[in-house]
């Protein structure tokens, strides 16, 4: 798929942002739109290459949990390779005024189950005016549930 070219998929809008990742396994994040509802999704992040376009106007960020609090980050010569943690995470939300975000691809922090680092999560999500929750296996999204069903752009 082309960066920062839209594609159609029976009415779900489809737009790749390229971030930074890794080299070896590079990635990119993906704006997902429909109904007048979107979700910006990357599980695996260093960096958005452009924070303001991918997260403008979002509903929802679905991101990398990697960590918490302390990055994976290291260097290739130039280039960064690893995963930001969700507190940096939270900031990219509140800058770009999205105010729901779901961490996926969890590290041993949170897959530990300790309540008090999903507390912290949630807490830190909080004070930056963002409902942060950690992903589950199983779990089903609906963004009628989210925004509630007969609200505009349902």
């Amino acid at each position: 798929m082309s960066e920062r070219k839209p594609i159609d998929v029976c009415g779900i809008s489809f737009e790749a942002f390229p971030v930074e990742h890794s080299i070896r396994a590079p990635a990119v994040g993906y704006r997902i739109a429909a109904n007048r509802r979107s979700a910006f999704y990357v599980p695996d992040v260093v960096a958005i290459c452009d924070p303001a376009a991918a997260l403008r106007g979002i509903d929802l960020y679905i991101g990398d949990g990697a960590t918490v609090t302390r990055p994976i980050i290291r260097r290739r010569g130039a280039v960064r390779i690893g995963h930001t943690p969700i507190r940096t995470q939270l900031d990219w939300c509140r800058a770009q005024l999205v105010r729901r975000a779901i961490f996926t691809h969890c590290g041993s922090q949170i897959v530990s189950g300790d309540e008090r680092v999903l507390a912290l999560i949630r807490r830190r999500g909080r004070e930056r005016g963002v409902e942060a929750r950690i992903a589950y296996d199983g779990m089903e999204l609906s963004l009628d549930e989210l925004y509630g069903k007969g609200s505009v752009g349902q």
